[in-house]
C-alpha cells in the first residue's frame, strides 16, 4: 500500500512563548503512570503513550483498526464520537489533557486564568494574528467549551436553512446537548443592569429567557451551573458506548495517512505522537464507509490538511510536503468576528459575571457584557486576555526593545496601577457576519506551532460602518441610568469612555492621537477577538454539503472551519449540535433512518 505521510515524525520544536505575556503556572500538573479515573472520569480515556501496549491487537501484532478516527476532542468532536460509538468503533484523538480536575477550567471565577496560562500544558494555546490581535485556541478535551465565557444560544433559523441542514434533526440534536450540560443562569446584578440598559436604548423587545436567536434583548443559557462550575463538551462523552470508544489524550496528530494507488486518494489512518514525543499510527478498517474525521477547529483542521498534503501545491512544495491533492482553497477566507469593548468603571468591587444577556440588533452587531474579572488578587500577577484593563501594556514598547529590563519595568508598572482599573466590567460589541476575510498558511511542518494567520479586520468598508454604529449604541448603554446607578459613577462623556479603552492597549496595533475623535479609528485601533473565528474549509470549496473533503475519499471535516459565518451570537451551541447532528446523520446513512441514536 502506498501510504503517503507514513514516515517518521521530526522531533517537536520548542514552542515560542511571547515575551509580552506573563506566564502563570498551571494549578494542576498531569498525573504520571497509571490512569487516574477520578481525574479522567471515564474508563475509555487514557494517555496516548498507552496506545501500543493497552489496545487490543490483531494476530499479526498490528494495532486494531477503527470504523472512525476523529482528530480533535473538542466542541464538535466529543458529541460526534459519543454518537458514532453507539454502533461503531471510534478512536478519538485529543492533543490536550482532560478538563475535569483543572480548577482553571472548572470554575467561573478562574475563567481568566486559563487564558493567562501560556505554558505547554495549558488548556489554552496563545497565538497572535498578523493583524496584531492576541488570540487563543483550545488545547483540551472539550475544546472551546473549556475556555470560553459559557454563553449558550442557538443559531438563527435562517442560518440552519442556509447551510442546508435537516431542520427536524437539528431540533432533535440541540436538546440532546441541552439536557446534559446547559443551565439557566443565576442572573447577576450587572447583567440585570445591562438588560435594562439595552431596553432603555431601544434594543427591544425583551424576549426573556430563551435559547432562540431573536431580535431584541434576551437572557440565554450557560454551561456554568448554579455553583458556577463549568460543564463542557467532554461530559457529552458520558452517553458514549464504552465498549466501542477509545479516547487518547495528549495525542497530537501530525498528518493523515493516504492510500494513493487508486484514481483518488483515500484516507486510511493517521500518524500521531504521544506525550513523550513517541510516534504512533492508527488505521481505519478496510471498509469504504470508514472515515477519518477532522474536528480540530478553524485553525487545526486546515492546518492538518495542509500538513497532510492537501492544499495549494506551490505552498506545499516550499515546505517539502508531498502533494496529495492540489487544493487552492484550504485555509482561504478564514474569518474572525471583530470585537471592540468599552470599559465600564465602578466605584467599588463588582460581582463577577460572564455573558448571560445579549442584545441582538438590526445594525448587524451584537452587544454582550462581563464584569468583575480584574479585581481579584491574582490580577496583579497575571495577564487575563480580553477581560482585564491592563492587557497588552507591552504594546507600547516596540518588539525589539522588549528587553528583560523592559519586562520587569512593565511588571512593576502593572503593580503600580490604581485598583480602579481592575474593577468594573466591559460592554462587548461584536460584529455579526463580517465581510472582511483572511487566510491561514503554514510557516513550517511542526504541528505544534501556530500557522501564519491574518484576519484582515475591517478591510471591508461595510464592517467598519457597522462597528461605528455599534460603538455609538454601546456608549449609550454605558451612559444609561441603570449602569450609573449600579456603578455609582457619574455619567461619562463618550470621549472619556473611549479613552479608557484606548489606554488599555488591548492589542499590538499602534494607537493614533485621534482614536477618541474618530470612531472609525477607534474601531481599527482597539479591535480584539471573541474567539469566534471560522472558515478555512468552506462547504463547496474544500468539503461538500455532507462535509466530505472534495477530491479525497474517506475524509470528512466536522467543525467551525466549514462555516461561512459564525452561528448565532455565540457559536458553541451550534458546534456541539453539529457534532451530534453529523454523527446521527452518518449513522442513519449507514444503518437506515431507524438507527437508534
Amino acid at each position: 500500500m502506498a501510504l503517503v505521510g507514513a514516515t517518521a515524525a521530526p522531533p517537536p520544536l520548542k514552542l515560542f512563548v511571547p515575551l509580552l505575556l506573563l506566564v502563570c503556572l498551571c494549578l494542576l500538573s498531569p498525573c504520571q503512570g497509571k490512569p487516574n479515573y477520578s481525574e479522567y472520569r471515564y474508563p475509555f480515556i487514557r494517555r496516548a503513550s498507552t496506545f501500543s501496549s493497552s489496545l487490543s491487537s490483531s494476530s499479526n501484532g498490528v494495532n486494531k483498526a477503527y470504523d472512525y478516527i476523529i482528530v480533535g476532542g473538542g466542541t464538535a468532536g466529543c458529541p460526534l464520537a459519543a454518537t458514532l460509538s453507539q454502533n461503531f468503533s471510534v478512536l478519538l484523538l485529543e492533543r490536550g489533557g482532560v478538563p475535569f480536575a483543572n480548577a482553571n477550567v472548572s470554575f467561573l471565577e478562574n475563567f481568566h486564568l486559563t487564558l493567562a496560562d501560556t505554558s505547554k500544558t495549558s488548556a489554552s494555546q496563545f497565538f497572535s494574528s498578523t493583524d496584531g490581535v492576541l488570540n487563543s485556541r483550545a488545547r483540551v478535551l472539550g475544546g472551546g467549551t473549556c475556555i470560553n465565557a459559557g454563553f449558550y444560544t442557538r443559531a438563527s433559523t435562517e442560518f440552519i436553512r442556509k447551510v442546508g441542514w435537516d431542520e427536524k434533526l437539528v431540533n432533535e440534536s440541540y436538546p440532546w446537548v441541552e439536557k446534559q450540560i446547559v443551565h439557566r443562569p443565576d442572573f447577576a446584578p450587572w447583567q440585570r443592569a445591562f438588560k435594562d440598559s439595552l431596553l432603555d436604548v431601544g434594543v427591544s423587545p425583551f424576549n426573556g429567557f430563551t435559547y432562540d436567536h431573536l431580535y431584541g434583548t434576551k437572557v440565554g443559557g450557560t454551561i456554568f451551573d448554579r455553583y458556577s462550575r463549568r460543564h463542557t463538551a467532554a461530559e457529552l462523552l458520558a452517553t458514549a458506548n464504552p465498549q466501542k470508544l477509545t479516547v487518547l489524550i495528549h495525542a497530537t496528530v501530525q498528518k493523515i495517512v493516504f492510500d494513493t494507488r487508486g484514481s483518488r486518494p483515500k484516507a486510511v489512518g493517521v500518524m500521531f505522537k504521544d506525550e513523550n514525543g513517541h510516534g504512533h499510527q492508527a488505521f481505519l478498517k478496510s471498509n469504504l464507509q470508514s472515515e477519518v474525521i477532522l474536528s480540530s477547529g478553524a485553525i487545526g483542521s486546515p492546518q492538518l490538511l495542509l500538513l497532510s498534503g492537501i492544499g495549494p501545491k506551490a505552498d506545499l512544495e516550499k515546505l517539502n510536503i508531498s502533494t496529495v491533492l492540489d487544493q487552492e482553497f484550504v485555509g482561504k477566507d478564514i474569518v474572525d468576528n471583530p470585537m471592540n469593548t468599552i470599559f465600564v468603571p465602578t466605584n467599588g468591587p463588582i460581582h463577577q459575571s460572564l455573558i448571560q444577556t445579549v442584545g441582538i440588533t438590526k445594525l448587524g452587531v451584537y452587544l454582550e457584557s462581563s464584569s468583575g474579572f480584574g479585581q481579584s488578587n491574582d490580577s496583579l500577577h497575571c495577564h487575563h486576555g480580553i477581560v482585564s484593563a491592563e492587557i497588552g501594556q507591552l504594546s507600547t514598547i516596540p518588539p525589539k526593545q522588549r528587553t528583560p529590563e523592559a519586562i520587569r519595568a512593565y511588571a512593576q508598572n502593572k503593580r503600580d496601577l490604581p485598583h480602579e482599573v481592575f474593577r468594573g466590567g466591559f460592554i462587548l460589541e461584536k460584529l455579526a457576519n463580517p465581510s472582511s476575510k483572511g487566510e491561514l498558511r503554514l510557516i513550517n511542518t511542526n504541528v505544534d506551532d501556530n500557522p501564519w494567520i491574518t484576519f484582515n479586520y475591517f478591510s471591508h468598508p461595510h464592517d467598519l460602518e457597522r462597528c461605528v454604529d455599534g460603538i455609538r449604541l454601546a456608549t449609550k448603554v454605558v451612559q444609561s441610568k441603570y449602569f450609573t446607578e449600579l456603578t455609582r459613577v457619574d455619567k461619562q462623556t463618550t470621549e472619556k469612555l473611549l479613552n479608557i479603552s484606548v489606554k488599555a492597549n488591548v492589542n499590538l496595533i499602534p494607537k493614533h492621537t485621534n482614536d477618541t475623535k474618530s470612531l472609525e479609528q477607534f474601531c481599527r485601533d482597539t479591535v480584539i477577538t471573541i474567539w469566534h473565528y471560522h472558515g478555512g474549509c468552506h462547504v463547496g470549496k474544500v468539503v461538500d454539503h455532507e462535509n466530505k473533503v472534495l477530491g479525497v475519499d474517506q475524509l470528512r471535516v466536522v467543525d467551525g472551519s466549514t462555516f461561512s459565518e459564525s452561528p448565532g451570537t455565540n457559536p458553541q451551541a451550534t458546534v456541539m449540535m453539529m457534532g451530534r447532528y453529523m454523527g446521527a446523520k452518518i449513522l442513519r446513512n449507514r444503518l437506515g433512518r431507524a438507527a437508534a441514536v
